[in-house]
């Protein structure tokens, strides 16, 4: 009766650990399920916008989706984020609404040969790098709108773009999905309401790979 009891004790630990190597959800480690992708309507990740020097593309990027406030009206728009692929932070589900906020279009003054050269989609300037012309182009409230992503051309990236404000809709740590830790400047901790530590760059946008 002794070694019986074993041997059942046995099978079942043996059936444990399959288990939990064919259902690692069981092991307490889980990553969180994903939510489903709501996007709500009329909301875009692409947008092409006619222009003096022609047609300018903006986006995509992973996870943003963006909706004019008046159709025929692209200088300002409404804007979401989603934690698509788990992009922005491991806090959160796959798919969790992270930001909403607006774009406001802009173009950049020019400031001689300051905008980056290089290889690479998104080429970054940091505000304490950017010309002060720049940086005091940003759209009021000026510490909520931190943050510029340029649109482009087949030629590259232009100077026009969008200054966007992000409004966190949950808590969570900003850390690119676990790609970055405290000492990146892109690391921050994100509060319900605006978003004033997000990261103040200026991006250029050289287009879709």
């Amino acid at each position: 009766m002794h070694d019986v009891f074993h041997g059942r004790h046995g099978v079942w630990f043996i059936l444990l650990l399959l288990g939990i190597a064919l259902f690692p959800g069981c092991s307490g480690e889980e990553e969180s399920p994903a939510v489903e992708k709501r996007i709500p309507r009329g909301y875009l990740q692409h947008l092409e916008i006619s222009s003096e020097h022609g047609i300018l593309s903006f986006g995509p990027f992973v996870g943003y989706y963006f909706k004019p406030y008046h159709p025929e009206d692209l200088t300002r728009l409404q804007m979401i984020c989603l934690n698509e692929r788990r992009f922005y932070t491991l806090d959160l589900p796959e798919n969790a609404r992270l930001f909403i906020g607006e774009a406001v279009f802009a173009t950049l003054p020019e400031a001689g040969d300051a905008s980056p050269s290089g290889q690479g989609r998104i080429r970054p300037v940091f505000f304490h790098e950017a010309p002060k012309a720049w940086v005091d182009s940003r759209p009021e409230p000026q510490d909520e709108f931190v943050h510029f992503h340029s649109c482009y051309q087949a030629t590259g990236p232009v100077r026009s773009g969008y200054w966007v404000r992000h409004e966190g809709v949950a808590s969570f740590t900003y850390d690119m999905g676990g790609r970055v830790g405290k000492d990146s400047p892109l690391y921050h901790e994100v509060t319900p309401g605006p978003d004033r530590a997000f990261p103040r760059i200026i991006e250029f946008d050289g287009g879709r790979p």
